[in-house]
């Protein structure tokens, strides 16, 4: 079977392969056990379609580097998700995003030449296989094969991910061009050390004030485009540094505090 090319692997992904109905017409999709796949995971990629909801449960922030793109914190040390409980099932209730919900599955170019992309598929991820027990990849079409409706919906969902990925793309070229980035800086102090501050840095945030000074017509117009809503929903997540601190704290799960300069 052929690889698709993968000088670098997205997050979780271990390997990928094309899926197509000549190496895989019997193959099958079952449920992960667990979350476990992203226990070790803090920082979960996030498209700005997803900022309403993912704000009622993670701090979003933006990578530090030439091309910033949103992230949902689901912890504030790297190695450390605090939510993947005991039995490695994700808690119940909160968001899950995109990026999750789409693995093992992706959208990848087989041909660096070309624009197009084949849906792939990780099989290291343990959930894809021939004597798999879930939803079968293919089904009989006279003497072909061809998608179930199962793979017509992953293939839709992988195409809704990209559409929503040049989104996201769209935003942040906005905010570096209106000059609203700024590098992030969060200072924590637990009660029984005020002293000793946990301090976290390495990602980027909106700069409120430089929004706060942004001229009327280009408030309103950031308002009519949704872009406003969104900046709002990621500071407004930003309080939630401290509540995902305190779960790390709860679950012994915090670094060394950073000595007061």
């Amino acid at each position: 079977m052929a690889t698709a090319p993968q000088p670098q692997l997205p997050l979780f992904y271990k390997d990928l392969l094309p899926l197509n109905s000549k190496d895989h017409a019997d193959w099958s999709v079952s449920s992960f056990d667990d979350a476990s796949f992203m226990a070790d995971t803090h920082a979960i990629p996030l498209t700005v379609d997803e900022f309403v909801d993912a704000q009622r449960h993670y701090p979003i922030v933006f990578t530090a580097n030439d091309a910033p793109l949103p992230i949902a914190l689901m912890g504030l040390n790297e190695g450390v998700n605090t939510f993947i409980e005991e039995n490695g099932k994700l808690e119940a209730g909160v968001y899950v995003p995109a990026y999750i919900r789409r693995y093992p599955f992706i959208l990848a170019k087989l041909n660096q030449g070309s624009e197009e992309m084949s849906l792939c598929f990780d099989p290291e991820s343990g959930v894809v296989g021939k004597d798999n027990e879930g939803n079968t990849l293919f089904e009989a079409d006279g003497d072909e094969r061809k998608p179930t409706q199962y793979t017509n919906d992953v293939l839709e969902f992988c195409r809704r991910f990209e559409t929503s990925g040049q989104r996201t793309k769209a935003f942040l070229e906005q905010l570096i061009a209106l000059d609203l980035m700024m590098d992030g800086e969060i200072a924590i102090t637990r009660n029984d050390m005020p002293e000793k501050p946990f301090v976290y840095r390495g990602f980027r945030m909106v700069n409120e004030e430089k929004l706060r000074e942004l001229p009327a017509e280009k408030v309103e117009e950031l308002n009519k485009s949704g872009m406003l809503m969104l900046i709002h929903a990621h500071l407004f997540s930003m309080n939630l540094m401290r509540i995902i601190f305190e779960r790390q704290s709860a679950q012994g799960k915090l670094p060394m505090p950073e000595n007061k300069a």
